[in-house]
């Protein structure tokens, strides 16, 4: 495993960790033990398959960064598409989240093996899709407080 998959792999499980302390903090574990599991995948990938895995990392690390963006956006009173009430733990897990997935997403813009383009394509098309497929399930009544 090079550098770069150790630090892509690493930030990968530093947002996973950090989602459940959060689920944890919050009382929503199930809710956030859905929203991880592409996070779990992309990891798995990371290690398995290293040729492509950067395409299935970067829109897991993009996903969240942008999530991070928009209860900080919140937090600052700039916007309110993610609103609510967020303990100080919370918070500071934000800034872990945040923080990892910009560090992630550099590690795996900077990977250098090649992959065929269709390879690459689906990886990217297929982790985004999880992600957000996995947000929107952990978002249902029958998990949203849960």
């Amino acid at each position: 495993m090079t550098s770069r998959e150790k630090a892509t792999t690493a930030a990968m499980l530093t947002v996973l960790v950090a989602l459940l302390l959060v689920g944890l903090a919050s009382g929503t574990i199930i809710r956030h033990a859905v929203q991880v599991v592409p996070v779990l995948l992309a990891t798995v990938v990371v290690v398995a398959r290293p040729a492509w895995s950067r395409f299935a990392a970067m829109p897991v690390f993009a996903f969240w960064l942008f999530i991070m963006l928009l209860i900080w956006s919140y937090l600052l009173g700039l916007a309110n598409v993610i609103t609510g009430q967020f303990t100080p733990a919370e918070v500071g897990l934000t800034v872990v989240i945040g923080l990892a997935c910009v560090a992630g997403l550099a590690a795996s813009a900077r990977e250098t093996r090649r992959s065929p383009v269709w390879a690459c394509v689906a990886a990217f098309v297929i982790f985004g899709a999880l992600q957000v497929g996995a947000m929107w399930l952990s978002l249902q009544p029958a998990l949203a407080i849960r």
